[in-house]
């Protein structure tokens, strides 16, 4: 009697390592190659890991994304707020288009990953030739890539960029949770003590964590009219003070009759970790492009929850690390 075989589920787009061009493939082959946190590898590319499966997407944002004056661009260290500074910036910038007090506005039905796209995802589905000129002004993007590996006309224009610094314990526990969640398509998870070593040695997503940081912060001290670098430690300690400081650095500040009507606070009640991490979109929702689930990007959203997870080694050993690299830099984290 014939048994029926069921087909393996197929891997969620972020999981697909199939769809590489030839020259793509090509080329990954003549670059250094490490285990990835999520899929199989991740290359060393220009001096920073990056997934095979984003490879295609950092090339082509580098050869063909033409920046205007008026854009605004969000750096990150992956797992460092992102999606929380996403929602801050859309909601403060788009403030006059749409009311931060109107009930259908746009974080409450989309996730803010769709309102301000990463340039360097452009690999999936209609993102592929995605043409940016047609975005309305100014134009909000988010990246993950280190300074030097900007698209030059980025480093050439007006262009505001935004670095948000997260301190390295409570980046990398957030980061080794959320790639462990995108592998349980594989049923398996990475271990602490070995993506701990990785991160330790720079082989992590975009890293090494510290060259990602200083590029910004030293370029933030050159060219502070052009690059806003802060702490996500210091928005959470300081949310309104922080936020419109944010104002006055992308040339919108709060008038004083917005701040009496409660323009800066409604702001921050909505983009709240509270609020977005129970918008339907975001509990029951995924990206069309990645497939991943938004609801994998909320997790707790605190500072120090690395204290519950390190231990005195580990604490040690990546303090000893930090102190190497930022040594002389002036930069000082908070880990609370």
């Amino acid at each position: 009697m014939a048994t029926s075989q069921t087909s393996p589920p197929i891997p969620p787009k972020y999981l697909q390592e199939d769809d590489l061009s030839e020259e793509c493939k090509k080329f990954l082959s003549t670059l250094p190659k490490e285990k990835a946190w999520i899929g199989s590898y991740m290359y060393n590319y220009q001096g920073f890991w990056v997934a095979d499966r984003i490879i295609q997407g950092v090339i082509a944002c580098q050869q063909q994304f033409q920046a205007h004056d008026s854009d605004i661009i969000l750096v990150t260290n992956p797992k460092s707020g992102t999606t929380w500074l996403k929602s801050l910036l859309f909601a403060l910038v788009n403030r006059k288009k749409h009311s931060i007090f109107e009930q259908n506005h746009p974080l409450l039905v989309k996730n803010s990953h769709d309102l301000v796209p990463f340039l360097e995802h452009r690999i999936y589905g209609d993102d592929h030739d995605r043409n940016y000129s047609s975005f309305t002004l100014p134009r909000l993007f988010s990246t993950h890539l280190p300074f030097t590996s900007l698209p030059k006309s980025v480093q050439d224009t007006s262009t505001k960029i935004v670095y948000l610094c997260r301190n390295p314990r409570d980046s990398f526990i957030s980061l080794w949770h959320f790639t462990n969640s995108l592998r349980l398509h594989y049923k398996d998870t990475n271990s602490i003590e070995e993506m701990f070593d990785l991160f330790c040695r720079g082989m992590s997503p975009y890293g090494p964590f510290w060259n990602h940081v200083l590029d910004y912060w030293k370029q933030s001290i050159e060219k502070p009219n052009k690059v806003h670098f802060f702490m996500y430690e210091e928005i959470k300690a300081q949310p309104k003070l922080q936020l419109k400081r944010l104002a006055e650095f992308l040339e919108c500040p709060f008038s004083l009759e917005e701040e009496n009507c409660g323009v800066v606070d409604e702001i921050l009640r909505m983009c709240s970790f509270e609020n977005l991490s129970n918008l339907e979109v975001n509990k029951n929702g995924k990206s069309s492009l990645s497939e991943a689930e938004y609801k994998l990007f909320f997790r707790k959203g605190k500072v120090g929850d690395w204290k519950n997870h390190f231990t005195k080694e580990m604490s040690e050993k990546l303090n000893h690390v930090i102190e190497q690299q930022f040594q002389g830099s002036g930069l000082r984290f908070s880990y609370i």
